[in-house]
């Protein structure tokens, strides 16, 4: 039985829970990971169908002045729902689900690993992946880790221990309609931007 979209953030939390990570005292990024990847593993109801990119995820790196410029890195799993409230007409060509985020920042001390983080080539991510729960999804999950090998970096943070974190869970009312697929490493949307 899948758990219900709106329980996201206690999915996420068991899983670290059963990684022996506590959400703002993470000091793991490789238990953190297993644990993301789990949790993005579970079924959840109640959101768009996949032709709406109703489940998805990103891994994402960088500073952002809203963390005041730390290092960070963030795994996210998006969902996409109808509003519950939301009277619009389905046919409208313009009406787009509302999306929300439960996310984990990993914070960093500056280091010289990764001083020039924000001059990567790609940018701050890879981009949503929308691959179905199983087999698809696992695969997508292990080409971002081997990715992650391949930049400095990102890498070096991801070997490092973080010095803090924080389990976010927010609507995202900033995303442009359509939201674009992204089939190629190249630079993502950021977690939480204000709208």
């Amino acid at each position: 039985m899948a758990a219900h979209w709106k329980n996201g953030p206690e999915l996420f939390v068991l899983a670290l829970r059963r990684h022996g990570l506590d959400p703002d005292a993470v000091d793991d990024v490789a238990r953190a990971w297993s644990a993301f990847q789990e949790f993005v593993q579970v079924p959840v109801d109640g959101i768009e169908p996949a032709e709406d990119d109703g489940d998805g995820f990103i891994v994402q790196w960088g500073r952002w002045s809203w963390h005041e410029d730390r290092p960070a890195l963030v795994f996210t799993r998006q969902f996409a729902v109808r509003n519950e409230g939301d009277q619009e007409d389905e046919d409208d060509e313009s009406w787009q689900p509302q999306r929300w985020n439960v996310e984990l920042e990993l914070f960093f001390a500056d280091s010289p690993a990764w001083a020039d983080l924000e001059d990567m080539a790609w940018a701050d991510s890879m981009g949503f992946d929308f691959d179905p729960i199983g087999h698809e999804r696992a695969a997508a999950l292990a080409r971002i880790a081997t990715f992650v090998e391949t930049l400095p970096q990102v890498s070096a943070m991801w070997r490092a221990i973080p010095v803090g974190s924080a389990l976010g869970w927010n609507p995202r009312t900033d995303l442009p309609a359509p939201v674009t697929l992204f089939v190629a490493p190249q630079g993502g949307l950021r977690p939480s931007d204000p709208a």
